[in-house]
């Protein structure tokens, strides 16, 4: 699959678009994009390839190679950064399970291998050492046996977080529990990057312009989706049990992509 975007949407793709979120086609870029955003109101601009279908239809699985060339409005999160200038709610592109469905799917935990974006209040703390929130590439992958064996560690080690403030323990559970893996890029996602994934059924390794970033053991291996969104929301689960999620507002902001190629390796 290959999409230059030098035309109109093919209709290959579902196309999202809530509340004020666009999608625009246009010097052989596509942007998504929402004007400003009341906190309380969602926005989302958004494109995939999985539509109405069920997830055993899913059309990605391993080996395989994606990259995309993409851009944003304003700059990522970072980590001691004092500027509030900074991109809002949550963005990226890759290969996830949808298991949030809304089509009667059975719910199911989520897996995921891509390049995921998520600002302040965000704070998904699903690696020690890594914070909940800024530009990553990650890897999730929670729909696997090892998953089961933790549950029940992690809920006694996030009770025994609440009670002492040490979440060091929960912490460590909660990466068991998830299967996730991420790495914070340092890419500045106002300049024009390539960012390419090889998904083995063995590891998933994440490319920033040729440069490795991150090889994770172990990724999902089941049927997943390709997505390409930006939106306002913010999510929070954290090793001492906080779990909340909601809109955030936001000035005007886009993300644009100027390819999208996905191929056997």
């Amino acid at each position: 699959m290959f999409d230059d975007f030098d035309a109109p949407l093919a209709p290959y793709w579902t196309q999202t678009r809530l509340g004020p979120g666009t999608l625009t086609v246009s010097t052989s870029t596509l942007r998504l994009a929402f004007p400003e955003v009341q906190e309380g109101h969602y926005a989302d601009a958004q494109i995939d390839d999985y539509g109405s279908l069920a997830r055993s239809a899913f059309p990605w699985k391993p080996p395989l190679r994606m990259e995309v060339r993409s851009r944003a409005s304003l700059p990522s999160a970072t980590v001691g950064n004092p500027t509030t200038n900074f991109l809002r709610g949550t963005a990226g592109f890759g290969f996830w399970n949808y298991p949030f469905s809304v089509r009667g799917d059975i719910l199911m935990l989520p897996e995921a291998v891509w390049f995921f974006y998520a600002s302040p209040p965000s704070n998904m703390a699903l690696v020690p050492g890594v914070p909940g929130w800024g530009w990553k590439a990650q890897v999730i992958h929670s729909m696997r046996p090892g998953a089961l064996l933790a549950t029940v560690p992690t809920a006694l080690s996030t009770g025994w977080g609440l009670l002492t403030g040490d979440t060091r323990s929960a912490a460590r559970w909660l990466q068991r529990l998830s299967g996730a893996n991420e790495a914070l890029l340092s890419a500045d996602i106002t300049s024009w990057h390539t960012y390419t994934l090889e998904w083995r059924a063995t590891e998933a390794t994440f490319f920033v312009d040729g440069t490795c970033v991150l090889r994770a053991p172990q990724p999902p291996n089941r049927a997943l989706g390709f997505v390409a969104w930006l939106d306002n929301q913010y999510a929070i689960a954290t090793p001492r049990g906080t779990l909340r999620f909601g809109t955030i507002a936001c000035s005007p902001q886009w993300l644009e992509l100027d390819s999208i190629r996905i191929e056997p390796l």
